[in-house]
């Protein structure tokens, strides 16, 4: 793979989990962590469902808002969108609204714990790639007015490869990818990567382990598909952290709320804490397609 192969050194891995330097000791969600990048637009996929995406997305962003980072999230899962489930709201406008002329963006925009902002968008999604000219410019108008407030913008896309899954990956300047240790997860983590490599040409992605038991559990995991990778596909894959299972998770998903919310102590909290620090600390040396008019462009002209 060039210059870029992965080696199987302890200390390689970590760089590329949390960079140069290793992890933060402090791993509590108080005070900010200041970085120089500018708006980021990440997606969030995988290669199949059931692997607690939804569930990632918004602890996710919680704990980066506690960083006081500016986070919205555009929910464009369009069979299962279930952010307002998960969080216990109740949106009255989504993006349809907008197409329609109806609403402007901030009077779709729902507020979620920690102030994360959401786009509730599932039901107009389809219609994205049906849009006339004239509802292009009215869209990006409306999103070219809140591009200042935004430090994160979260895409949880739907499970698998369909067009539209593709659209909304295409449409993001980083690629985070879920797997669990559940075998047709792997199988479906590299089908997805696949995909977007040898259809699309995206050659680098985030790995998150999610539901392992431990740190070593996930290395592995990591470890075993970027060697199928690395030897078949011409990608670079990133291991950006893992989440760990924990009972607390079921239980917050109960009571609608969030784990890092209800239990911030807890073993899969901290997890995100480090996930949070290691995705502000290791943002792409190359800005230029991460601001907003890079997203929208993408989304608006992009053809499954």
């Amino acid at each position: 793979m060039d210059n870029r192969e992965i080696t199987d050194q302890a200390s390689s891995l970590r760089k590329k989990k949390y960079g140069e330097s290793d992890m933060p000791k402090n791993e509590t969600m108080n005070g900010k962590i200041n970085n120089n990048s500018q708006m980021r637009v990440l997606s969030v996929t995988s290669g199949k469902g059931g692997v607690g995406k939804t569930n990632f997305v918004t602890n996710l962003a919680y704990v980066l808002s506690k960083f006081g980072k500016n986070v919205y999230i555009f929910d464009a899962d369009i069979g299962l969108a279930n952010i307002d489930v998960l969080l216990g709201l109740t949106p009255e406008f989504n993006l349809q609204h907008v197409l329609n002329g109806e609403k402007s963006i901030n009077e779709i925009i729902v507020k979620g714990p920690g102030n994360i902002k959401i786009f509730p968008a599932s039901s107009g999604i389809q219609e994205l790639s049906e849009l006339n000219d004239e509802q292009k410019i009215h869209l990006l108008s409306e999103f070219g007015s809140i591009k200042d407030e935004i430090d994160f913008m979260f895409i949880d896309t739907g499970a698998g490869i369909s067009s539209n899954v593709m659209y909304f990956n295409m449409a993001a300047r980083e690629k985070i990818v879920i797997v669990t240790p559940e075998p047709t997860s792997i199988t479906d983590a590299y089908a997805i990567m696949k995909v977007m490599s040898t259809k699309y040409s995206i050659d680098r992605f985030k790995l998150v382990a999610n539901q392992v038991k431990d740190e070593a559990e996930a290395d592995e995991l990591y470890e075993n598909l970027n060697s199928v990778a690395e030897r078949f596909l011409d990608v670079t894959i990133e291991f950006t952290g893992y989440v760990c299972k924990d009972d607390n998770i079921v239980k917050s998903v109960r009571k609608q709320k969030l784990v890092t919310e209800l239990y911030p102590n807890s073993s899969s909290s901290l997890c995100f804490v480090r996930l949070a620090k290691a995705i502000i600390e290791n943002a792409p040396e190359d800005s230029i397609s991460g601001n907003i008019e890079f997203f929208w462009d993408n989304l608006l002209d992009a053809r499954s």
